[in-house]
């Protein structure tokens, strides 16, 4: 696969991206609702303002998360062709659990894990 297939992949995706948004402006009727600018929440009118600031440990806590996700998928491909590969995969494993205990010290030591 050369250039030129990616060159053709990335024109049909923005073909079918744009043809998806022209078809539906087509298709589709446009009406002037002011129930479709409020925000929704399981049918139940909102009351007081829809826009509140949450705290920021959430988030931190949400990424910490992910990083722990993420870990878990690249662990199961090294668990396929650790056996194959020998002492090299285990020392590489070794190393990656290092970097991501030392970022789990380091939220821990920051309080990024601690719930409220």
């Amino acid at each position: 696969m050369g250039a030129s297939s990616m060159i053709v992949l990335i024109i049909a995706a923005l073909a079918f991206s744009f043809g998806a948004v022209i078809v539906s402006k087509l298709v589709t009727k446009a009406t002037k609702n002011p129930q479709k600018g409020q925000p929704y929440e399981c049918g139940i009118p909102t009351i007081g303002k829809a826009q509140i600031q949450l705290n920021v440990g959430y988030y931190l806590f949400a990424l910490i998360f992910l990083i722990f996700d993420v870990e878990l998928i690249f662990l199961f491909p090294w668990a396929v062709v650790a056996k194959h590969v020998g002492w090299m995969a285990l020392i590489e494993i070794v190393v990656f659990f290092f970097i991501l205990f030392m970022g789990f010290l380091y939220a821990h030591k920051k309080g990024a894990l601690k719930w409220m």
